[in-house]
């Protein structure tokens, strides 16, 4: 999630809903500066007893954080605590339980962000071995109670905590034990913005499906494969889920603004802190009737703030993010940008994607979405058959589209090779959480802890 690294008290204020249509526009970019942005999240573990840090303890998430800084990044506080690090390779925060994030640099190629995310693991584990500290690529807790788990000292979160619990029955779950991994990318105007975003709702389903990698709950077999798409089903439908207006005639900016003017907020930041908005109307914060600031309206930077909490399958700012795989190892997090960029970087690849998908009912979408944490490749396609006999043809237009892009490295090599753990995934039949439960049932003898050996960075 979002951690907020500057406090812009001279920011714009909103004195119109045609600003907020606006900011979208200026997301606009010509297609030779459009870039990648990847984030992934992992679980931080204690080697010696496998327990979650906290942030505060001798060898926590704090002194993690320090350690850090010897490799250049740059300390973000917040209430005096140590809270994110900025530097040349992005931004590194906390999610609400301690789960480790890089949110990387916009970059040119993919090349370039596997690299970035080797740079980062590197120095992770570097620091992990000083502290006893190991960091596991999942989509979900495999052993931890909610109770076993630390509070990171972020204000939003304290807010969310507190919220969740009103909304619906898993949002504890989403903040406390769930890992992603999610890439944002570029449009050139909002014709194009539109088409990547139906693209993206409609395949994320296959994203979710390859990636699926969270079979376990508290130690043993949850029947899902990817149980963190699955607790995003009753987190807060106020704010997730698959927008059916956005394939609707007349989608645009205006379209999704009106959306998240509806979608309530959480918070607001003024001076160094998160004053509690939670349920209220950001249309009474334009009119200057919020509660908690009586009198006063928004910001731009209160606006883009808002945006960073809404949570549907794809999401919308100045960029458009991909949300709908697990975390996982460091060749999935390599693998997610090359699906996506391949997909949608590419003319003739998103033409070819949209005619693949076009043709699906918003009854057929959103029952995709709904079988896939469940059953990954063998979910029902509308109009019969099942979602592995397309993943192929999907992996296939990607790789067309990487082609084309032809960013090569020193060797001369493209991006398509990116895609060869999701050419695997489908060659075998089966996706990452069926592979772990395989050994789960058999060489671990049901002893959940050896996922730790297994699925470690």
């Amino acid at each position: 999630m979002t951690t907020k690294t500057v406090s812009n008290s001279n920011a714009p204020l909103i004195e119109s809903r045609d600003q907020l249509i606006a900011n979208f526009a200026r997301g606009e970019k010509p297609k030779d500066h459009w870039r990648i942005g990847t984030e992934h999240e992992k679980f931080v573990y204690s080697t010696a007893d496998h327990h979650a840090p906290s942030w505060g303890e001798p060898t926590g998430i704090r002194a993690l954080l320090v350690e850090l800084e010897q490799h250049g990044w740059q300390p973000v506080e917040e209430g005096g605590n140590i809270i994110a690090l900025t530097g040349a390779d992005g931004s590194v925060s906390l999610e609400p339980a301690g789960q480790f994030e890089l949110s990387g640099a916009p970059l040119d190629n993919l090349h370039e962000t596997c690299a970035e995310t080797g740079r980062h693991l590197e120095q992770v584990k570097a620091a992990g071995e000083k502290l006893g500290i190991g960091f596991l690529g999942l989509g979900m807790w495999p052993d931890k109670r909610r109770d076993e788990l630390p509070i990171m000292p972020k204000g939003r979160y304290a807010i969310m905590l507190r919220h969740m619990p009103r909304v619906g029955t898993m949002g504890l779950d989403m903040m406390l034990r769930t890992c992603t991994i999610q890439v944002n990318l570029d449009y050139s105007s909002e014709t194009d913005m539109v088409k990547k975003f139906r693209v993206g709702l409609a395949l994320q389903p296959l994203a979710t499906a390859l990636f699926a990698n969270s079979p376990f709950t508290e130690g043993k077999p949850n029947g899902f494969l990817s149980y963190r798409s699955h607790i995003w089903s009753d987190t807060d439908p106020h704010r997730t889920g698959m927008l059916p207006f956005v394939f609707e005639d007349g989608f645009g900016y205006e379209r999704y603004a009106d959306y998240m003017l509806d979608v309530p907020m959480y918070f607001v930041y003024r001076e160094g802190r998160y004053i509690d908005a939670a349920g209220l109307s950001f249309r009474d914060f334009l009119k200057g009737e919020l509660s908690v600031l009586p009198g006063e309206k928004p910001t731009l930077d209160d606006w883009n703030d808002h945006l960073s909490t809404a949570f549907p399958e794809v999401r919308l700012k100045t960029f458009l993010e991909m949300r709908g795989a697990d975390g996982g190892p460091w060749s999935r997090i390599c693998a997610l940008p090359a699906f996506w960029v391949g997909l949608l970087y590419d003319q003739g690849a998103l033409d070819a994607a949209w005619d693949l998908v076009r043709g699906w009912s918003m009854d057929d979408r959103e029952a995709l979405r709904s079988a896939v944490p469940k059953l990954a490749l063998d979910a029902p396609l509308p109009g019969g058959g099942r979602l592995r006999d397309i993943a192929g043809e999907v992996l296939e237009i990607a790789s067309t589209g990487l082609a084309a892009r032809a960013r090569t490295n020193q060797s001369g090599d493209n991006e398509t090779g990116f895609l060869d753990p999701l050419r695997e995934i489908v060659r075998s039949g089966k996706v990452p959480a069926q592979v772990l439960l395989d050994r789960y049932n058999g060489a671990w003898g049901g002893d959940v802890s050896k996922v730790y050996e297994e699925a470690s960075f």
